[in-house]
């Protein structure tokens, strides 16, 4: 536009302060002589045409001259190799296989409990006591009568050994003895279950059945007994990832409600499709030194569906589009050492997406320079200057 006003202005003035003797274009046009107008047609464009040529070089000469010029300001960021991994991502629930509520094995009234809630436990502790009904006393008379036929047993052995008596008292005395010695066992393993032990390590949660209750297997509940050692988020994860999630896929584990983010790795797939919305179930253990994370918490697995070591990545706000849809990008061709170069226009393939960055399949190569920022109104070929040297003038 500059040169257009320029050459105008030459061009007017030319005509006006000219020799006298020359027609001005008005009185050629008038002339109605088309060959006079071609001519004098002729004659200008040959003098705009010098003229630009002479315009070209004092910009170019402005160019070398003029430090203070104004370029477009661009970030450029030199393309290298380097691994990639996409995560999608799926919500879950933190869960615990120890996490359970205690029933009575026995029948009778609660005696004693001996814990309280927020109490921890270990395995094997005894935590409540249920009267056995005189089942003590049961077992005592029949330890004594064990007692006594085991010894009738050993001498009827011994006799019989020595080819005294009948065998018929021999096997009776031993038939005797094994009976009893099984009605022991019995007795005390009905006692066994008049105490109350912590099937695992944990805390004692709540609990429920207070001293005094007469409880009766499997409809009274004494205890709430959760471990929060083992922890791990279960999730459904849509059936279009199973070739991409299996044991071991890496994955990061996010419980906001405690802001904690875990990596880890998928510890268990399922191997059923739930047919009502096609999803499959994973397991991700997450560690809990502290004890912060609990049952139920909601989490968010990001599942690292997609890696490469060799990606070319760049920002995602670098892309742009044109009309035809294609993915763009603007390339700096650096032009000596000045911090001054031109942008190239680069059309590039794109593929997966992740946290900001964005993977580049083709159409850019290692090495290349990206423009990074100020590439929203640039056009190719433009001079552009970067801000790295403008930082240091």
């Amino acid at each position: 536009m500059k040169k257009f006003i320029l050459l105008t202005g030459i061009i007017g003035l030319f005509v006006a302060c000219g020799n006298n003797e020359e027609r001005s274009i008005e009185d050629v046009i008038s002339t109605q002589d088309l060959s006079e107008i071609r001519a004098k047609k002729a004659e200008l464009s040959n003098l705009q045409s010098e003229l630009s040529k002479e315009i070209d070089q004092l910009d170019e000469a402005i160019k070398k001259l003029d430090k203070n010029r104004n370029f477009a300001l661009v970030s450029i960021d030199t393309l290298n190799q380097q691994k990639f991994k996409h995560y999608a991502e799926v919500q879950g629930n933190v869960a615990t296989d120890e996490n359970i509520i205690i029933y009575p094995e026995y029948s009778g009234i609660l005696t004693s409990v001996k814990v309280n809630e927020g109490e921890r436990v270990s395995r094997g502790q005894i935590l409540a006591v249920i009267d056995d009904g005189g089942l003590k006393n049961q077992l005592a008379q029949m330890e004594a009568q064990a007692r006594l036929a085991k010894t009738t047993y050993e001498r009827q052995q011994r006799l019989w050994e020595q080819n005294i008596g009948s065998e018929i008292q021999y096997l009776e005395a031993k038939t005797n003895y094994e009976a009893l010695e099984s009605s022991v066992n019995q007795l005390k393993s009905q006692l066994a279950k008049t105490v109350v032990r912590a099937p695992f390590s944990g805390v004692i949660d709540d609990v429920i059945s207070e001293q005094g209750e007469v409880v009766n297997p499997g409809q009274n509940q004494l205890f709430r007994l959760i471990s929060l050692d083992k922890m791990y988020v279960e999730a459904e994860v849509p059936e279009n990832y199973l070739s991409k999630i299996q044991k071991g896929t890496d994955v990061k584990v996010q419980i906001s409600s405690v802001g904690k983010e875990f990596e880890g790795q998928v510890s268990q797939v399922g191997n059923n499709i739930n047919p009502n919305n096609r999803t499959f179930r994973i397991e991700v253990s997450v560690p809990n030194e502290k004890g912060m994370i609990k049952p139920n918490q909601i989490a968010t697995i990001k599942l690292n569906d997609y890696t490469s070591d060799t990606a070319i990545v760049i920002p995602e706000s670098s892309i742009q589009k044109n009309a035809m849809g294609e993915s763009l990008v603007y390339l700096y061709k650096p032009n000596g050492n000045s911090g001054i170069g031109t942008a190239e226009k680069a059309v590039v393939e794109v593929g997966y997406t992740y946290n900001d960055s964005i993977e580049v399949k083709n159409g850019i190569n290692t090495g290349d320079i990206l423009i990074t920022e100020g590439a929203k109104n640039l056009r190719d070929g433009q001079e552009v200057r970067t801000k790295r040297a403008e930082d240091n003038e």
